[in-house]
């Protein structure tokens, strides 16, 4: 072969390989050929059962189950009652409360951000809100007085995204916790209605940016990226998504993932002609099943609310967030829709981003907006290295296994409920990798 066509023969197969190369899929295949798979109709019966077990043994009021390899949809049933007191059966159709699932996608919207150009995940917090805390409280006195010191390290987002913020941490979060306990007992005494809300926000807050201002006035608990602290970051990454995208946190989800992805039943607040189609919770009390509080689901279709979080308070059915998913999945495309570039999922979701001694506890690891799995720490031992997922406080619980090629979500809604996940997701491994 002449030098000179060296280079052109190159190029050539290198094009010829991108034409093969196999697309992610675009949309799930609801009938694909199991037998094909290596999957025997005896096997599904059996996970069938185990699960219908779960209900029959009063260990549950209802569940919902999805699987897909590949795109191609395994196990997708729902078991039990969403309405225990009634007797309304459930389906897969069902809304659920999914509590701190909304923390990826907040995540993956201020990603975007990131791809725009907007900000970078390095950035200081500060640089964007310079209200925010540079200090960490060294001393609460007995007055309700402290004092601080100036920060190690400032604040990024990264530190937003891996709980590592150091916000409301340790003796702030204290603080401020006795703090909103007095006024709840205060809006309780006066009927005041809280909706659905973090535990450790304050009720009289008409918004998020309200929030988020009047939590930047603390100083911080220890210094970024010294510990990890779950739960508020996400609120202040989302009220950063509001300030540098201008728009609500709300609108913005919707525009950038929601709607692009055909997740047409997930959102914060619905119409009160809504309330039906949700999962109603239960509760384990002395043993027994019962009928749970409703008031996260109401809160979800009150027409007086004005406060979405970051953190929380996302609802829906659980194959919409299997879309959601099959997007991190496919390295951030779904329904013909590029949500994040390949190598920003890669970035989210292989980088451990905490010390190695955490409050997670023993080989606990976590990028942005995803706990990583590892050798070290996983669900169940067939779980790749490369998984990662996260959860809701009801039960809810995913997770995206690139290695395998698989997505499996679990979807409850119960307090006080015994974690019965990791007996499907064992079986759901079973099922493909025998």
């Amino acid at each position: 072969m002449k030098k000179h066509l060296f280079p052109l023969f190159v190029l050539l197969l290198l094009t010829a390989g991108c034409k093969n190369a196999v697309k992610p899929p675009q949309s799930f295949d609801y009938q694909p050929d199991l037998e094909a798979m290596g999957i025997e109709a005896e096997q599904i019966q059996a996970l069938d059962s185990v699960l219908q077990s779960f209900v029959d043994a009063q260990k549950l009021n209802c569940l919902a189950a999805f699987a897909a390899k590949g795109g191609k949809v395994i196990y997708y049933k729902a078991f039990g009652w969403k309405d225990l007191e009634n007797r309304v059966p459930a389906s897969v159709d069902d809304y659920y409360v999914l509590f701190s699932q909304t923390k990826a996608i907040t995540t993956v919207a201020f990603m975007t951000l990131v791809e725009q150009g907007l900000v970078a995940i390095d950035d200081k917090v500060a640089d964007y809100f310079p209200e925010i805390s540079d200090q960490v409280v060294t001393k609460v006195n007995e007055d309700g007085s402290y004092e601080t010191r100036p920060v190690e390290t400032p604040m990024t987002f990264v530190h937003l995204m891996s709980h590592t913020s150091g916000l409301n941490a340790g003796q702030v979060g204290a603080i401020r916790r006795a703090e909103r306990a007095q006024m709840r007992r205060a809006d309780v005494a006066s009927g005041a209605e809280a909706g659905q809300r973090s535990f450790d926000a304050d009720p009289r807050s008409g918004t998020l940016e309200d929030e988020m201002i009047k939590l930047a006035k603390y100083p911080l608990g220890f210094d970024p990226g010294s510990e990890w602290n779950y739960h508020i970051s996400t609120n202040m990454l989302a009220y950063m998504v509001e300030r540098i995208s201008g728009k609500p946190l709300r609108q913005y989800v919707k525009e950038t993932i929601l709607e692009p992805l055909g997740m047409d039943h997930t959102d914060w607040y619905y119409p009160e002609e809504a309330l039906g189609r949700f999962v109603f919770p239960g509760s384990i009390v002395e043993g027994k099943l019962v009928a749970g509080t409703d008031m996260f689901v109401r809160g979800a279709v009150s027409r007086q609310q004005s406060y979405c979080e970051g953190a929380i308070g996302l609802n829906g059915p659980i194959e919409d967030y299997a879309k959601f998913c099959q997007m991190m999945l496919n390295k951030g495309e779904f329904n013909g829709r590029r949500i994040l570039k390949p190598e920003t999922v890669e970035l989210m979701t292989t980088i451990n981003r905490l010390p190695e001694n955490n409050s997670g506890g023993g080989g606990f690891q976590f990028g942005l907006g995803f706990e990583l799995y590892n050798e070290n720490k996983k669900p169940v031992p067939a779980v790749s290295n490369t998984a990662y997922a996260w959860g809701g406080m009801l039960g809810t619980e995913y997770i995206i296994d690139p290695e395998n090629d698989l997505i499996v979500l679990y979807y409850i809604n119960m307090f006080r409920n015994e974690r019965l996940y990791p007996v499907y997701l064992a079986a759901v491994y079973d099922l493909l990798l025998p």
